[in-house]
């Protein structure tokens, strides 16, 4: 291993080493869970099976899409799921049918 005299650095060399050891660690470890990831994945494959079948890993929630729309202000939206925000609950109190925001 290469010897480095620490005391010859200035202030500035000493924390632009601290950030370039840091993100080797950081590389390090990235490179050895995918290294561990494939390898998991390569045994889970000889025995007939994938990893997330393997482990229950379960499948990323996709937003629901908006299903109204403010025409007073086209960015707020609602997906018809949950509370209603103040713009619906304003329309449908003063009598305006819901069907009018559909998008």
């Amino acid at each position: 291993m290469t010897q480095i005299d620490l005391s010859a650095l200035s202030k500035a060399e000493l924390q632009k080493l601290q950030k370039d050891v840091a993100k080797a660690i950081d590389n390090f470890d990235e490179r050895a869970r995918q290294e561990a990831l494939a390898a998991l994945e390569a045994q889970a494959k000889e025995m007939g099976f994938n990893l997330s079948e393997l482990t229950g890993a379960k499948k990323a929630k996709t937003a629901n899409p908006p299903k109204y729309r403010n025409p007073a202000n086209p960015d707020q939206t609602w997906t018809g799921r949950g509370r209603q925000p103040g713009w619906i609950k304003d329309a449908i109190t003063s009598g305006t049918d819901i069907a009018e925001f559909e998008i």
